[in-house]
């Protein structure tokens, strides 16, 4: 462990934060802990001016010349915004910031210590370790249980069934294991999202390895893989975030080094290991009543700092909105979902539109681009072409009056209907 006095210009707040996951940058990373955290963040700015000095050192680690900060955000916030108030997100706070600057007590510092960390698989080991109570804001903020996730999906570590394990194991069988030393922590941190080992060819739901496409491709794929890990060729900082893991798959794309659909599996060979007899099946339990508009289910999206207000929008429909009893709010949010996500399809693919190319003939363009590339099913096409038909129950035009008509009372059935059709191509978009 370093300690350093470094300048406040130099720390950036972390727009990759386990507390919310990816952000666009650091100004959306700093508007996100006065939106959600305001009191605390205030409480916290108070009891730095009181006593002069922040007690527990900043965790950062060098980056592109300046250093990124994974522990002690907030107090690192309050730091650079008493020195410059004109940072904080709104006129408010900003007043909020220069009183409190006229409090401080002798000479304001521009430096502060830290514990600076080069290894960043230190870093996480010693992020998995802290945990302290709030303190009304003071103190460290205990995760919830989203940000766990959200730590556990950015690192890959969790205990038991262990990804690096699985891959290794059956390289060697296969007489496929590099030379050189397999750096099992990174292996782990990239494949710790499903939709990520999808793209390799095999699934590890439920701790269960098993093979998603012909298990001879995948092998040649996890070959090339460990050898980029064993190699130097592909180190941490090359897959640190779901946006730099995802130019690593693109990469590999490109070189047609992934499993294609032509190696897809049936459902009656996707197995690695063979299956056991089943027993007869006991009678199901009725299913239970559908209460959010997106199901509660897993749809492999692997969010990116880009998408973080899709995100937000996505989790208020599947985790917090209920469907009969938020009706209109969740019409309203429904229709601003379908829109986002088509810009973010056309914005990261240049899809060519009009500038007074409306919804319905963006998506039906859309359509278009996601059957050509075989993304989307002939039904699922047909659904982006009705889309603009003034006659259809799912339409632009039932969507806009959820927003603009006073007259049009939405359904939550009228809802899920739309959903369930509209769904596929949703995701599709944002899966990239």
């Amino acid at each position: 462990m370093k300690l350093q006095s470094i300048s406040l210009d130099q720390l950036e707040i972390n727009r990759a934060n386990d507390r919310h996951g990816e952000l666009e940058n650091e100004t959306a990373a700093i508007a996100w802990l006065f939106n959600t955290r305001e009191a605390h963040m205030k409480n916290l700015a108070r009891d730095i001016v009181a006593t002069g000095k922040v007690y527990e050192p900043p965790l950062v680690s060098p980056e592109n010349g300046n250093y990124l900060v994974f522990d002690g955000n907030r107090r690192t916030t309050c730091l650079k915004l008493l020195g410059n108030p004109s940072k904080a997100p709104t006129t408010q706070l900003q007043d909020f910031f220069r009183q409190l600057k006229s409090e401080w007590n002798g000479t304001f510092s521009t430096e502060i210590l830290c514990q600076v960390e080069d290894d960043r698989d230190d870093i996480d080991e010693i992020l998995f370790r802290r945990h302290t109570g709030t303190q009304n804001g003071v103190g460290q903020s205990t995760w919830d249980d989203r940000m766990k996730d959200h730590f556990v999906a950015r690192s890959g570590k969790k205990t038991g069934f262990n990804i690096a394990d699985e891959i290794e194991q059956r390289l060697s069988a296969a007489g496929m294991l590099p030379a050189k030393k397999i750096p099992r922590s990174n292996l782990n941190r990239l494949l710790s999202s499903e939709a990520i080992r999808n793209r390799f060819g095999f699934s590890g739901l439920n701790k269960e390895f098993k093979f998603t496409h012909d298990p001879d491709v995948v092998l040649m794929t996890l070959s090339r893989l460990t050898d980029d890990f064993s190699s130097g060729k592909v180190v941490l900082g090359d897959i640190w975030d779901n946006e730099s893991k995802l130019r690593y798959v693109e990469q590999l794309e490109d070189q047609s080094a992934l499993p294609t659909e032509d190696d897809l599996l049936s459902d009656a060979g996707n197995n690695s290991k063979p299956k056991p007899k089943k027993p007869k099946p006991k009678p199901r339990p009725k299913p239970s009543k559908r209460t959010t508009l997106i199901p509660q289910k897993d749809f492999g999206i692997l969010w990116t700092g880009k998408q973080h207000r899709i995100q937000t929008i996505w989790e208020e429909l599947q985790f917090h909105l209920n469907t009969e009893k938020h009706t209109n709010a969740v019409s309203v949010l429904f229709r601003v979902l379908l829109e986002l996500s088509v810009e973010y399809y056309i914005n990261e693919h240049s899809v060519p539109v009009n500038d007074n190319d409306k919804l319905a003939r963006k998506i039906e363009k859309i359509g278009d681009v996601l059957f050509s590339q075989g993304k989307i099913d002939q039904k699922q096409r047909s659904a982006t072409k009705k889309f603009g038909q003034l006659d259809q129950l799912v339409s632009a035009d039932t969507l806009n009056r959820y927003v603009h008509s006073p007259n049009f009372s939405p359904s939550a059935k009228h809802l899920e209907t739309v959903w369930d059709t509209m769904a596929d191509v949703i995701v599709t978009c944002l899966k990239g």
